[in-house]
């Protein structure tokens, strides 16, 4: 117990320079982090898969109804994503406000840890989920479009060295 407390505490003081830098810097900015990206599993990539299959839908071979069906998904994406966003960005902020004194609680400031962990989880595998609607929607070959298509979208010249060798 005393080392789970201790691990926390660790955890807490190296949190609490990054959430007070985090504080005048907008969330674009940090989105484009390594940090971040890492952070995220990737999964804000999800938005852009989307996105680069409903604007190359010719490219990809995607039919009328195929369109239809992805439209509602991908808007339910985006209002997930910016929900995630603000319940996030007010969970780090309860944090900082519960970590704003000298000797704080360690027990509110662990709950609260444990929150904003249950947030990024809840929006992960609400991701996944979407994720699997869409890719079932998709034809074999235009999965594989899609992933061909993927790593130009992340501003790479050519396709992963992995992607080639298939």
């Amino acid at each position: 117990m005393k080392k789970i407390l201790l691990s926390l505490l660790v955890t807490v003081v190296f949190a609490v320079p990054a959430f007070s830098q985090m504080r005048d810097t907008s969330m674009k900015e940090h989105k484009e982090g390594y940090g971040q990206k890492m952070e995220m599993g990737n999964m804000d990539n999800m938005g852009d898969m989307m996105d680069m299959c409903i604007a190359h839908a010719d490219r990809m071979g995607l039919t009328e109804e195929q369109i239809k069906k992805m439209k509602p998904i991908h808007r339910d994406m985006q209002k997930k994503q910016a929900q995630f966003k603000a319940d996030l960005k007010i969970a780090e902020i309860d944090l900082m406000d519960i970590m704003d004194e000298k000797d704080f609680d360690l027990e509110k400031a662990s709950s609260q840890v444990k929150k904003i962990e249950t947030i990024k989880t809840a929006h992960h595998l609400d991701m996944l989920t979407d994720m699997k609607e869409m890719r079932a929607i998709l034809t074999d070959d235009q999965f594989k479009k899609m992933k061909k298509m993927m790593p130009m979208k992340m501003g790479m010249k050519k396709p992963a060295k992995k992607m080639m060798r298939k």
